[in-house]
């Protein structure tokens, strides 16, 4: 059974899935859900909803003991339908290395994106490669080009000379990948497209499989968790962030697994780098997630990233209102044993502790090279070292019992990153904010560069003062004073460090200074302006990739492996110093059941609301349009363009369609590809003969074709 008979029989089934393949099925992708058999183990955590799951490469794969692998026995096999086994396809390993000699062999020049996409190099370099390398039975391609990219960007002492053209390869193999996923996407749609997109890019593969011995051997060996056959596996998402892949992960196809996955249609258990409470007892594969038939109390759904995200947001919100009341009530509180407690200063500190937890495990579980692209990461490391150099403080005032309250002043230095972070995290989507991120990395590159150097004028002068200058000079000026003088000719504050240039050396300590003015206001603002603004306009004239881009990385950050993100600030404290000691002495089975119980049971209210809430969209979605609440919803008579969108909100009746058919046939249009029509335009011929320019109806299109239904009409795939 091929994937497009699988495709028609889901269509086919009671479950009601709609006709349309982007999962509109009365507008609730959720809702047309085709069902395990209700005798399937309800104790599950994890929604019986595992129809069309793709089988693991290499066979079902490893993983700890799940309950979701008796679909076919058991006397589910009538009531779920999965995808079939693919054709054997080559290993991981062999698939990189076959793609990075084709790229290496096709691209050995410098080329733009722009240049590659052109319709010459397009028709000659980039559909032969994808041609050549598509396999409808092989979802690693996708990450095989990918981790080429991730190569090829990396850059090596030894082929400085080859660095453009390892660019221009990186650039190839994005597009390529691009291309494929767009003809997976193509070629299956509807629910089994969602899941067969899903599998690609956020499953695990390993890049090592079937690689030779020797090359296992040279693996790092950091401390590798144990996960039932799921260790030292990246995914395609994953890759296409740290790559920063901003145009691969801005195509439709992307863009329908990443918002799947935000709003947990698509559900899975997530790798990670290493996990702080680490309960890897399951592994769920990718699967799509069905609210009406998981438990009431379903602790899955702390991970999924939409609810993750108003979670971290409520956390974030607790400690800036007991930060506020901390610092407000400066000097407030009780003696005890001769030190001095402050009741919201407790509070704080421990809610703190356990945030600055979960921001160490967040860093840990992906590594900071896919924690530092998210918007606000080094505002929440500034935090960490405020706090940090805060709680060194309060400690030393503890033990030596002082009341100077010399750790308050520094806890006040995180009023400014407090209250930006909490403008980051309402609105992540802003450009403003998402070109600052950028900026700011580059800013800190470059003042970190601009003090290196200048430090060296702050040397100069001090020697100068202790061997040549005045004798007054001598015993007064320090380097603090001479780094007070230029950092204020610097900003063009004060004057005083030009006017005492001289009390150093009557030539080289003018010289040195007017140096330093002239470097640090012309030639660095100057540099640093212009590097800024080429970082801007970038990103403005990129806006949309870059939005999608940042939704991406804050999908993928919000789907946690780590058990330690279930237990909210401060409980993951408990959990750290309670949980994983009893790991050690239980084993996975019972710790797992311990755990879930713990979970279930701190978060409960949570849990109940977000199950009666995802019940109540469902049974709301399923119910009549024609309740009192959806007029109300959909009310427009406030809207003086209402009529325009009421005209639109809706298919024509078939009547209508048919008459617009006889009007103008659609099968007779053609829809040319931007990206595979000719740079040429056809040149008539003498004669009717084919002159020298491509004919239009040559090219290769995309054509119009009747669905069976008259009023319903979509486009099918290009014709090859």
């Amino acid at each position: 059974m091929g994937l497009g008979t699988e495709h028609r029989l889901l269509d086919n089934n009671d479950g009601g899935l709609s006709d349309d393949p982007y999962l509109s099925d009365s507008d609730d992708p959720e809702a047309s859900a085709i069902l395990f058999d209700a005798d399937h183990d309800r104790d599950d955590t994890v929604a019986p909803l595992m129809l069309r799951r793709l089988v693991p490469r290499g066979g079902h794969g490893g993983g700890g003991p799940s309950r979701d692998d008796g679909g076919d026995s058991g006397g589910h096999g009538q009531s779920a339908l999965f995808l079939p086994r693919p054709d054997p396809a080559m290993p991981v390993y062999i698939t990189i290395h076959r793609i990075r000699r084709l790229v290496i062999a096709a691209i050995n020049d410098n080329y733009t994106l722009e240049e590659l996409r052109a319709p010459r190099l397009d028709r000659l370099v980039v559909r032969p490669l994808v041609e050549r390398l598509y396999n409808p039975n092989d979802p690693a391609i996708v990450y095989s080009l990918l981790a080429n990219r991730v190569q090829f960007l990396r850059p090596r002492a030894h082929e400085l000379l080859q660095q453009t053209v390892n660019e221009s390869r990186a650039i190839l193999c994005e597009l390529l990948a691009i291309r494929i996923l767009r003809r997976f996407h193509e070629d299956h749609t509807g629910r089994s497209g969602l899941l067969l997109l899903a599998h690609i890019l956020v499953s695990g593969f390993d890049p090592c499989d079937a690689a030779p011995e020797v090359i296992r051997a040279r693996r790092p060996q950091w401390a590798v968790q144990e996960r039932g056959g799921h260790e030292r596996k990246l995914t395609g998402l994953e890759l296409a962030i740290i790559s920063e892949s901003k145009l691969f992960i801005g195509s439709p196809a992307c863009q329908r697994v990443v918002d799947a996955v935000y709003r947990g249609i698509v559900v899975y258990t997530p790798l990670s780098f290493v996990d702080i409470l680490p309960d890897h007892y399951k592994h769920h594969p990718v699967s799509l997630y069905e609210p009406r038939r998981a438990a009431i109390l379903n602790h899955h759904r702390l991970i999924v990233p939409q609810i993750r995200n108003g979670i971290e947001l409520l956390h974030f919100i607790v400690l800036l209102v007991l930060y506020m009341l901390t610092v407000t009530h400066y000097g407030f509180g009780k003696h005890l044993a001769g030190i001095h407690v402050n009741t919201y200063e407790t509070l704080f500190n421990v809610f703190a502790a356990g945030w600055v937890l979960e921001q160490f495990a967040a860093i840990v579980e992906h590594g900071w090279e896919v924690h530092a692209q998210n918007l606000w990461s080094f505002l929440d490391i500034t935090f960490v070292f405020i706090y940090g150099a805060y709680g060194l403080v309060r400690t030393v005032e503890l033990l030596i019992g002082s009341e100077a309250f010399y750790a308050m002043p520094v806890l006040c230095t995180a009023a400014p990153v407090l209250l930006t972070r909490i403008a980051f995290t309402l609105m992540p989507d802003n450009i403003v904010f998402i070109a600052l991120h950028a900026m700011m990395r580059d800013f800190t590159r470059l003042t970190f560069i601009a003090i290196w150097c200048f430090a060296g004028f702050v040397m100069g002068l001090l020697l100068l003062a202790r061997t040549t200058g005045d004798e007054k000079l001598e015993g007064s000026v320090t380097w603090a004073t001479i780094t007070k003088w230029l950092l204020w000719i610097w900003f063009g504050l004060d004057g005083t460090g030009i006017e005492r240039a001289a009390d150093f050396h009557l030539i080289l300590g003018p010289t040195l200074i007017i140096t330093f003015a002239f470097l640090g206001n012309t030639l660095f603002l100057t540099i640093l302006v212009a590097i800024l603004t080429n970082t801007f306009s970038k990103i403005i004239s990129n806006e949309a990739a870059e939005i999608q881009f940042r939704r991406a990385v804050l999908t993928f950050q919000g789907v946690k492996s780590d058990a330690i993100f279930s237990y909210p600030p401060p409980f993951n404290l408990l959990a750290l110093l309670i949980m994983l000691p009893l790991k050690w002495f239980v084993g996975p089975v019972v710790f797992h059941h311990v755990n879930v119980a713990v979970i279930r049971a701190v978060n409960a209210p949570l849990l109940l609301l977000i199950g009666l809430w995802e019940r109540r969209r469902v049974w709301g979605r399923r119910r009549g349009r024609n309740s009192r609440w959806r007029k109300w919803k959909y009310f427009a008579g406030l809207n003086p363009h209402g009529d325009i969108q009421n005209i639109f909100s809706a298919e024509p009746p078939p009547e209508v369609m048919d008459a617009l058919e006889k009007m103008d046939v659609l099968s007779d249009i053609v829809v040319i590809d931007r990206e595979l029509a000719s740079a040429r335009s056809p040149r008539p011929s003498s004669g009717g003969g084919s002159g020298s320019g491509t004919p239009l109806s040559s090219i290769s299109v995309r054509r119009r074709k009747m669905s069976d239904s008259s009023s319903l009409r979509r486009f099918e795939g290009a014709d090859r």
